[in-house]
């Protein structure tokens, strides 16, 4: 798929190797909220997600984190927005680590469902992303949690909830090693985040004269690849009416400090299906904007070189409500993630997005990298 491709022209998690470690058998040992104390206090290795996005925990009690996140203009859409599977990426730190302050030494946590709502959405003007997550109840085997995102200016984003297991960690992962530390400092490469953006995204002429189906075929064929996408290594596979199939790698970057996918990524994943699978069903002049979004998720993914695939089908399309599901798939060809999700569509409204310049993109890395 890359053979023969100048190495600018590949999505970033393929042009350099993961930097970032997981944790080791020490930090495994420590209670919940002793290893999130520790991670604000950088006595714990940044995960590879961590590395990618800046996606960091900024404050810690019992039961309650938040994480904030740089709005990057890598995080942006063909239209200049932001996806709305964004807030979800931000939200599932906060809301499993919420649960996971409350849990004793040797015990792991799995997300098995986030939901969220979507309220208004983020942009680069939004300058930093925060995701707020506290304990509404938990068991000895089971934690409810909600997060509310906001942006930098503290307007509310998402609401957002979600259920995660507790369990034993197994003795093997409890026993292993964390991986090698880049040897490369931080000084010497900027993070992937406050790189230079790629990518296309388009001013309102070109989303009131082209349809929607005819802007996801060119990104099927690569001719229109957003930020975001190109991030990420979302790749286009196949496009029909109602109908979208996207790849993403599932690289080592997207690991979290347990050496599995950030379900974050998962979500984001879902949600950019279900977003290009919508967009095939609209006109010319039309924008929508998502209200929701729910993921089950059925296994733990592990980075592996192959990539995951995820598949939306439009279920319901009304005049002015889009339902579609997506079924996400590892490369053993067995599901990993299923989600679901409603679309408000709005004919002959403008995206609310900021003017595309150089000018604006560099004054947000800046202050994004203060």
């Amino acid at each position: 798929m890359t053979d023969g491709m100048p190495a600018t022209a590949l999505p970033f998690i393929h042009r350099e190797p993961p930097r970032g470690a997981q944790w080791d058998a020490t930090a495994l040992q420590m209670s919940g909220l002793e290893i999130m104390r520790a991670q604000l206090e950088r006595r714990l290795p940044e995960p590879p997600i961590t590395v990618l996005t800046g996606l960091r925990v900024s404050d810690v009690s019992l039961g309650k984190t938040t994480f904030a996140m740089p709005a990057s203009p890598w995080w942006q859409t063909g239209a200049g927005v932001f996806l709305a599977g964004t807030m979800a990426f931000v939200a599932d730190a906060p809301l499993g680590c919420a649960i996971l302050t409350g849990a004793p030494a040797g015990v792991g946590l799995a997300t098995s469902e986030l939901s969220i709502s979507f309220l208004r959405p983020g942009t680069i003007r939004s300058q930093m992303l925060i995701g707020r997550g506290s304990i509404i109840h938990a068991t000895r085997s089971l934690g409810l949690s909600e997060a509310y995102v906001e942006d930098g200016r503290g307007r509310l984003l998402a609401h957002a909830t979600s259920r995660c297991v507790l369990a034993p960690i197994p003795p093997m992962a409890a026993d292993r090693p964390a991986r090698e530390r880049p040897s490369v400092s931080a000084a010497a490469e900027p993070a992937p985040y406050l790189t230079p953006v790629q990518g296309e995204v388009e001013g309102q002429g070109f989303w009131d004269s082209t349809p929607g189906i005819e802007v996801m075929r060119r990104y099927v064929s690569g001719a229109f690849v957003p930020p975001v996408f190109r991030f990420f290594g979302m790749r286009g596979v196949a496009v029909s009416d109602g109908e979208m199939t996207i790849a993403m790698p599932a690289s080592p970057w997207l690991s979290s400090a347990l050496g599995v996918i950030y379900g974050g990524a998962l979500a984001l994943l879902a949600d950019a299906t279900i977003t290009t699978a919508t967009a095939t069903t609209l006109p010319p002049a039309t924008a929508f904007s998502p209200l929701d979004l729910k993921v089950n998720f059925l296994r733990p993914v592990l980075p592996h070189p192959g990539e995951l695939v995820a598949r939306a089908r439009i279920v319901h399309r009304g005049r002015t409500i889009a339902v579609a599901t997506c079924e996400i798939v590892n490369a053993e060809g067995k599901t990993a993630a299923m989600a679901t999700a409603s679309v408000l569509i709005l004919p002959g409204r403008p995206w609310d997005r900021p003017v595309y310049v150089e000018e604006e993109l560099t004054s947000t890395a800046a202050t994004s990298s203060a």
